[in-house]
């Protein structure tokens, strides 16, 4: 069959997405992706696709005329590739890609909520208005979709009970997987080690993790903080400095493969209250066999156990934040027993093997009966 990825960004082709479209070709499928632009082109087509449409998008802005112009050339990608399956994630493919498909019968679709952003992060006014609008293009572009795939019971819960879509159509998934023999247990870490590995933008927690850092360094002075990633526009980079400048943090520049960077360090933090999926990051941790702190949130909670193989944390609170970090530092063997309960579990439920096996499954991509 022809199978149509509609991604947000080229780079989670491969970086997120990049074992689903080997298992895809690995059936017998031939798999297209329609991306924003021709960033990691050579990337994409190293996983064995096909072809990669070009469709810019501007993800994290609202505005009428650009989104009706990417509806229409979608629809127009629809009739000329003839996908037999489409399947998209985050919040424009998703609403766009399954409204593009009002005409075209003969294709499945199978969007994928990878959490529901900043968007539902807060209940000011505006957002209330925001969500209300979006939910109803939700509602609308739910309509063509044959399954939608959620990542934790939370979102689900709150989409099948705002009547967004029935609760026939949704279906539940252990997060995007990761693959176990890339992201694998190490002994080698170097003590008192402390790693967050995010977008840069206030709600994944990266002030908090900033003030914990510090407040762990004016008693444990060697405890070494690392922040990696890119840094959103949204974000004010110079909130960060003064943390920079005292060196309570280190921020390290984005790479395409962290696993170098997880097998070194001790402990993984995630003090996220963007309302995720389930975090990518923390599933590589525990594969890392790295205890995570990480907030009791949407998403983090389906990963975490707190006490088991980390820390569940109140949102915000960089307090207690630090306190289980200086918890972790006191009580050494606790690194070494969380870490290895994180692989044992992330092997039991998150294995990007089995993951796949279940999404393949759901978009009738394979046969088999579903776990």
């Amino acid at each position: 069959m022809k199978v149509l990825i509609i991604a947000p960004k080229n780079k989670t082709v491969f970086n997120l997405r990049g074992d689903l479209v080997k298992a895809m070709i690995a059936e017998g499928h031939e798999v297209s992706v329609v991306g924003p632009n021709k960033k990691f082109e050579q990337d994409i087509y190293d996983l064995g696709v096909k072809k990669l449409i070009v469709l810019p998008l501007k993800r994290d802005k609202i505005g009428v005329l650009n989104d009706y112009k990417y509806l229409k050339m979608l629809r127009e990608v629809y009739k000329n590739e003839k996908p037999d399956v489409v399947f998209s994630y985050t919040i424009k493919p998703v609403i766009y890609g399954s409204l593009a498909g009002k005409k075209f019968e003969n294709t499945k679709f199978y969007p994928m909520l990878t959490g529901l952003g900043r968007l539902y992060t807060g209940v000011s006014f505006k957002k209330k208005i925001i969500q209300a609008m979006v939910g109803q293009l939700y509602k609308q572009a739910f309509k063509y979709a044959d399954k939608v795939i959620f990542q934790n019971y939370d979102d689900m819960e709150l989409f099948v009970g705002k009547k967004y879509l029935p609760k026939s159509k949704a279906v539940k998934i252990d997060g995007s997987g990761v693959n176990m023999e890339r992201f694998h247990s190490s002994k080698n870490s170097q003590k008192n080690t402390f790693i967050m590995i995010s977008r840069i933008m206030k709600e994944k927690g990266v002030l908090e993790y900033a003030k914990a850092a510090r407040k762990v360094k004016e008693k444990y002075a060697d405890a070494k903080f690392y922040l990696l990633g890119s840094v959103e526009d949204s974000f004010d980079k110079e909130l960060l400095q003064p943390y920079i400048a005292d060196q309570s943090i280190e921020v390290l520049a984005e790479v395409k493969d962290v696993a170098d960077y997880l097998s070194k360090m001790a402990v993984f933090v995630l003090p996220t209250y963007y309302r995720e999926g389930i975090p990518r990051a923390i599933l590589e941790a525990m594969a890392s066999e790295k205890p995570v702190i990480t907030t009791d949130w949407v998403g983090c909670r389906e990963a975490v156990t707190d006490g088991v193989n980390g820390f569940l944390v109140p949102i915000k609170n960089s307090e207690q934040l630090a306190k289980r970090m200086i918890e972790l530092i006191n009580n050494p063997e606790l690194v070494v027993t969380m870490g290895e309960k994180g692989r044992e579990i992330c092997s039991e439920r998150f294995d990007v093997n089995l993951i796949n096996e279940k999404m393949l499954t759901f978009m009738e991509l394979k046969k088999g009966e579903i776990i």
